[in-house]
Formats: structure tokens, C-alpha cells, sequence
């Protein structure tokens, strides 16, 4: 009734479904596939339609069941809307294991040079003495480079690119000094930074071993890790994420190394792309995991309740605002609220009102909990008349996206400040505390690209917990996923995060894990919800990563021909095919790659000239698509690949050229030199996060420079290319830079 007629479409439909499909009953749901008609009437109060579905079952047709049903209907649907709930918390809820895995089968003996990288006043250290003498016991040719604090990154990748080695193991997390210029960078995580960009600017493609001793804790009998290992294990996953072709693995060393450890240590090295985050202990090797960790059913928490004052850094903050809130219902009298601005900062009028009409006392601290000084005397000046400080979150951080390739010491200490530094202070100004909470990041855990120094940062807060639970203290650090509602998250839209397989957390819900893990005394525990089918593609996008390999939902489903694998042989298939079958072969195989990262269910879902750009492509997902072609052709690819070639057609254009599929040889030299100068010049731009431009005399002698080797190409190439100099001749400073801007990514 009410409708109208309305003309179809002429084109055929496409037959493909937008709308989310949602379990009919999700994972950990406590009813069965005869209870929704039940449970449909209590989620929507209808008493009436409750006490008829009763009474057709009950023992007497005839009784009335309205009454005693509508009394009983507010209390089901709490007990539903509880257990859901739970239920969800609990799918939630991660943590780090190390599993007992076979020593690699020693196929082959290690052979050519590899560089051992070791801190400046370490050459001596025994630990430098085993590892070459194992390297070279086991067949490889190890020869040391040390690496000092104020290394230049051009002199390293110069060292490097000379006589490039086959394999690097780095020692530089031996070294649990600071950066002589930031007290809060760890030296070795500057140099461990420091070794990936002089690695990718000399064009260096070997494996890269980043080692550390007792630098985790993989057995109940390992000491407690130190707080710089931990950030130099966070920082060399985001190196292995964005830089998968230099990746060779993490691996921890124990108090005893002998030869058993040694003939371990070179059968690790030379497995391949087995597991790459290991501790070697007496008993073997220990596989870094990370595992569900519901709340068992007949758990025993310890009953924290909050009380007296608690302090929130960050306390401004979208997140901050909501744990405030929080611990305002559940029981303290005063909240002391820090941020940098404090009671001038955006909504710090709302959220008084909203604490206040609680009955809860609130203070705003205007102070840079970085600042140690500042922070006790605002600490004193808090405690002084007030109740005691029972409860700390520290909820403060700062973060911004950058590769690694982009980011120097100055910019890594800064992300350290807010985070790291002001953990530890607090950690040492406050030490009589029922609860101390640290929230810490995913991206710490397992790695995220463009992430490095803000994954150094939360992994520090990790080990920080860790430390205080070894010393009898109360500490809970909890890596978060995406949380809904204002957040440093949320800033970056639903839509992008939903990409990376990362699904926003309600609130509410999100602070139930968080009463969970104070309760049970967790030191450490990853919360996020996490869409395995998006996140685990592109996790292992471009290699192996055993890491969530005991994630059931993590592993991969048997996909139709040509559907989201990486390929496999492309080169060998490609050659086997006539000129124009390769390249459409090679269009279709960069159409098929950008559908899996745009999560498309196949290649006709990416237009063949529309810029990736317009197709939903950001940074991240531009440096994943270079990985995965990376792994599909065996080519050395720069990391701004999709910005250089902006669609599926260029690209594909491009790759045949270098593929030699366009009549150019495969393998040219010259093509792989200028392979080489794409790379460098991206490196030197940033693209696309350059937030820096040449000078003038920087741009005039790049211009004279280009000109000038152009002009001795088209003398080579002879008089055929006079036309085409007149051209160039013609251009002006702004257009060549215009196009050196398009070419090789400056945004």
C-alpha cells in the first residue's frame, strides 16, 4: 500500500552485497539456536509476547504467566545485556605467551660476510666474542661495525652500501645507555632506527637480526626485561613491517652461550622465513605468541575499589574524560585531572560539571608530566590537604604517523616524552598506590607502520609494569585497540581504523576490561576487537608472521584461484606468456593486490586509471601494496611506489619495464641504479608526509644538476632526442620541480 512503480536500471546488476553480515549468533553468546524467539521478547521488554511463548510449554495451558513474567522481565534483560557484554569483553581480551618450538633443521651452513653492529664501548664485550665466533664456526664471515651514538646516517648507509654484506645482526640492543643528546631515548633504539635508514638508503637487501640478552621475560625463571629492550624489540618489528625485505627476526639471548647455544643461534639464521621472534634458552628455543586470554568462570580477583584521590594524566583528553568519569561512579572523592593546558583545555568546563554532579572533588593540572620537577610539586601541592593519591592512570600520549625512514632522534624522544618519561615519573613519585595504569597501545605488541617511536613508547609502558609487578608493587599496563567516542583513535574515523581490522570498542564496555585486569592483579593484557578476516591479510602481506598463528580466526581460509593470495612465480609465469598477454597478466596482478588491501572481493572491483589515491589509499596502505608486489616480483621497490605510479595501469606500466617486459632487459643496471635514485630522492622528500622543501640554492643546483646529466643522456642517445631537449630546455625552475615533485613524491 502507499507504493509506486519505478523503472530498473538498463545495465546489469552487479551482484555484489554491501551490507555487513553479523552472525546469527556470535562468538561467546550464551543461547542456542532455539532461544532467539526468547531472547528477542526480553531484549524488547514485550511481556505479553514473553508470557506467550511460556505458555505454550508450561504445564498448565491455562495459567496466566503476564504477571509474574512482567515482574521478571526488567531482571533477564540485565542478566542478557550483562553476559553479552561480557561476552564481548572477553573476545577482546589478548595476551603475550612464549610457546616451546623445534630448533630449525640445519639445511645449509651460513656463507658470505655479515655485519655484526655493535655499540660503541661494547667492542670488547664477550657477548660481540660469541656471536662472531659462532658466525664463523657455522660458515658466514662476520666483521664488525661499531656504531657510535652520533653516527651520521649518511657515513653508515656509505659503510654499508660499499661492500654490501649478505646478513646483519645487530648488537646494538647490549647498550642500556641514553642518547647523549635525549635522556629518554635509549641509545639503542636511535641506533637500531639509525641501522634500518642506512640499510634502505645504501640499497642494502640482506636479513637483519636484532639482537638482545635477557631482554624478555619467556619463562617464569627469566629476571624481569629492561625497559630499553623492550623498546628495541618494538621499534625492529615496525622495521621488519615496513621494511620486510631487510627483515630477518628478533632473537634473545640467555645468561649461558655456549656451543649448543651457538649451533642454535646460526640454525635460526639460516632458516629463512621461519619464526623471527625467538628466545634462546638451556631447554631451546621459545616462540613469541600472542593468544586469547578470556576471564576464566571461577576467576578470584583481588576487589579493587577505588577511593581517596586519583590522578589521570591525559586527563582532559577524550580518553582521559571517560576514565575520569568512570571512577567518579565507582567510588573516588577527588580526581586530579593533568594535562598540558588544564583547566584552559577544550570541554574541561563540561567534564567539572558532569564529576562535580557526581559529588567528586576535581582538580585540573596544568603540567607536562615529562617534567619531573613540575610534577612533584603539583604531586605536594595535591596531597597536601587533600585525601592521598590511591588510584594513577596515565592515559597522556602523543604520537605521529612517520616511517622510520622519516623520523630522526629529536622527533623519537619527543613521541618518548609524554608516554615513556612521564610513566616513570610517576612510577617513582608515587609509590603507596591501590592501582597504577598505564595505557599502552597495540601498536607496541605487534608492530604498526608508521608507528615506530609511538610503538618504542608503549612498549616501554609494558616492561614499566612488568618491573613493578617484580618488585611487589601494583601495576596494570593495558595495549588498547581502537575506542569509540573522542580519542587520539577516533580522530583518525571509524572508517580507516575498520580498514586495518581494527573495530571500535563502546566505551563502557572498554572500561569493564579495564576493572577486570585491576582486579586480577594483570600486569600486562591486550584489548582490542580485532577483525582477524582484515587484519591478519594484511599483517602478513608481504611475509610470514607466526605471532598470531594461534588466533584461530588468524589463519588463512582456502581463497579461489586468483583470488587474495599473494602470488607466487609471477616472473616465472609471466615469462612463459606473449608481450601483450604479460601485460595484461601484470595489470591484473596489481589490480588483484590493491583489491585485498581496499578489502574488494576481487581485481574488476579496481579501476584500471583511477588514482589509488581517490580509491581509499593512505600512507600505510601505499607501503603495504609496495611490500606485497615486492614478495610477488622479487624487485627493489621504493616505499613511495603508488605515489610515483598513482594508477593501477602506471604501475603495472612501470613494473614491466623493470620486469623488462616493455623491451627493456631485465635486471638493467641503469634501471636498477635509477630504482636506487627513486629511493633516495623519496627518502630525502618524505613523501607523503615531507613537511620540509629545499631552499633556493638547493633547488638551483638539483636543477642544474638534472639538466645537465639529461643533456649528456640526449648528446648519447643522439639526434632523434633533439626535439624532446628543446623541450626540457624550455621548462622553467618551478616545472621541472613540478615534475621531480610528481616523480618522486613530494606532497
Amino acid at each position: 500500500a502507499g507504493g509506486r512503480r519505478v523503472d530498473l536500471p538498463t545495465y546489469p546488476f552487479q551482484h555484489q552485497p554491501y551490507w555487513l553480515d553479523s552472525p546469527r549468533h556470535p562468538a561467546g553468546d550464551v543461547t542456542g539456536p532455539g532461544d532467539d524467539e526468547f531472547w528477542a521478547a526480553v531484549e524488547h521488554g514485550e511481556a505479553t509476547e514473553l508470557a506467550d511463548l511460556l505458555r505454550r510449554s508450561a504445564a498448565e495451558p491455562g495459567q496466566d504467566l503476564h504477571a509474574p513474567v512482567a515482574a521478571l522481565l526488567p531482571t533477564l534483560a540485565t542478566w542478557r545485556r550483562d553476559r553479552q557484554r561480557r561476552a564481548a569483553v572477553d573476545s577482546w581480551r589478548y595476551r603475550i605467551v612464549w610457546r616451546p618450538v623445534a630448533t630449525p633443521s640445519y639445511d645449509r651452513v651460513l656463507s658470505g660476510r655479515w655485519a655484526v653492529v655493535v655499540p660503541a664501548g661494547h667492542e670488547d664485550d664477550p657477548v660481540v666474542d660469541w656471536v662472531c665466533s659462532a658466525l664463523r664456526d657455522h660458515g658466514g664471515e662476520p666483521e664488525r661495525m661499531v656504531l657510535g651514538p652520533r653516527e651520521s646516517r649518511s657515513a653508515l648507509a656509505t659503510r654499508l652500501a660499499a661492500d654490501p654484506p649478505g646478513g646483519v645482526v645487530s648488537l646494538l640492543g647490549l647498550s642500556g645507555a641514553a642518547h647523549p643528546d635525549h635522556e629518554v631515548l635509549p641509545s639503542a633504539v636511535a641506533g637500531t632506527v639509525l641501522l634500518a635508514q642506512a640499510l634502505s638508503d645504501g640499497a642494502v637487501r640482506a636479513p637483519v637480526w636484532t639482537l638482545t640478552r635477557n631482554g624478555v621475560s619467556a619463562t617464569a625463571t627469566d629476571p624481569v626485561a629492561p625497559t630499553h629492550a623492550a623498546q628495541v624489540w618494538a621499534v625492529a618489528r615496525v622495521a621488519g613491517l615496513e621494511h620486510p625485505e631487510a627483515w630477518g627476526g628478533l632473537l634473545d639471548l640467555p645468561d649461558r652461550l655456549d656451543d649448543r647455544a651457538a649451533a642454535r643461534f646460526a640454525a635460526v639464521l639460516s632458516a629463512g622465513e621461519d619464526e623471527d621472534q625467538l628466545a634462546l634458552r638451556d631447554a631451546g628455543l621459545l616462540a613469541r605468541r600472542l593468544v586469547r586470554a578470556p576471564v576464566p568462570r571461577d576467576a578470584v580477583t583481588a576487589g579493587w575499589q577505588p577511593r581517596d584521590t586519583a590522578l589521570v594524566t591525559g586527563g582532559t583528553g577524550g580518553l582521559g574524560g571517560q576514565v575520569a568519569r568512570w571512577l567518579a561512579a565507582a567510588g573516588v572523592r577527588h580526581l586530579v585531572l593533568v594535562s598540558r593546558r588544564g583547566a584552559e583545555a577544550e570541554g574541561a568546563d563540561r567534564l567539572r560539571d558532569d564529576l562535580t554532579a557526581l559529588g567528586v572533588q576535581v582538580t585540573f593540572g596544568a603540567c607536562d608530566v615529562a617534567d619531573r620537577a613540575a610534577l612533584s610539586a603539583l604531586l605536594d601541592r595535591v596531597q597536601e590537604d587533600g585525601p592521598p593519591i590511591r588510584t594513577v592512570v596515565h592515559a597522556a600520549g602523543s604520537g605521529r604517523a612517520a616511517r622510520l625512514l622519516d623520523t630522526d632522534a629529536e622527533e623519537t624522544a619527543a613521541v618518548l616524552r609524554a608516554k615513556s618519561a612521564g610513566a616513570r615519573n610517576l612510577h617513582e613519585l608515587l609509590d603507596d598506590v591501590d592501582a597504577f595504569v598505564l595505557f599502552s597501545s597495540g601498536a607496541g605488541v605487534w608492530g604498526s607502520s608508521a608507528q615506530g617511536a609511538y610503538a618504542a613508547a608503549n612498549a616501554y609502558l609494558d616492561a614499566l609494569a612488568e618491573q613493578r609487578r617484580g618488585q611487589g608493587r601494583p601495576a596494570t599496563s593495558v595495549a588498547w585497540g581502537a575506542w569509540a567516542g573522542d580519542g587520539m583513535t577516533a580522530a583518525a574515523g571509524e572508517e580507516w581504523w575498520s580498514r586495518q581490522g581494527l573495530r571500535f570498542m563502546a566505551p563502557e564496555a572498554a572500561l569493564d576490561a579495564l576493572r577486570q585486569a585491576v582486579d586480577r592483579a594483570e600486569s600486562t593484557l591486550v584489548v582490542a576487537d580485532i577483525d582477524w578476516k582484515t587484519f591478519a591479510p594484511l599483517f602478513t602481506s608481504a611475509r610470514s608472521r607466526p605471532l598470531i598463528t594461534d588466533i584461530p580466526e588468524a589463519r588463512p581460509e582456502p581463497r579461489p584461484e586468483g583470488a587474495d593470495q599473494p602470488t607466487q612465480g609471477l616472473v616465472a609465469k609471466l615469462a612463459v606468456l606473449s608481450a601483450d598477454e604479460r601485460r595484461r597478466a601484470l595489470l591484473a596482478e596489481v589490480r588483484a593486490q590493491a583489491a585485498v588491501l581496499l578489502g574488494h572481493p576481487g581485481a574488476d572491483a579496481v579501476p584500471v586509471d583511477r588514482p589509488f589515491r581517490e580509491l581509499g589509499f593512505d600512507s600505510l596502505s601505499a607501503v603495504k601494496l609496495r611490500n606485497r608486489i615486492v614478495a610477488a616480483t622479487g624487485l627493489e621497490l621504493p616505499a613511495t611506489l603508488v605515489f610515483d605510479h598513482p594508477t593501477s595501469t602506471a604501475l603495472a606500466a612501470y613494473l614491466g619495464a623493470r620486469l623488462g617486459i616493455d623491451g627493456a632487459p631485465a635486471g638493467s643496471t641503469l634501471l636498477e641504479d635509477l630504482a636506487r635514485l627513486e629511493s633516495t630522492v623519496a627518502t630525502l622528500t618524505a613523501a607523503p608526509l615531507a613537511e620540509t622543501v629545499p631552499d633556493a640554492r638547493d633547488r638551483a643546483a638539483l636543477t642544474t644538476r638534472l639538466r645537465a646529466l639529461l643533456e649528456r643522456w640526449d648528446q648519447a642517445d643522439g639526434e632523434d632526442q633533439a626535439a624532446a631537449r628543446e623541450e626540457l630546455d624550455d621548462l622553467s625552475d618551478d616545472d621541472l620541480f613540478d615534475f621531480i615533485d610528481a616523480k618522486f613524491g613530494r606532497s
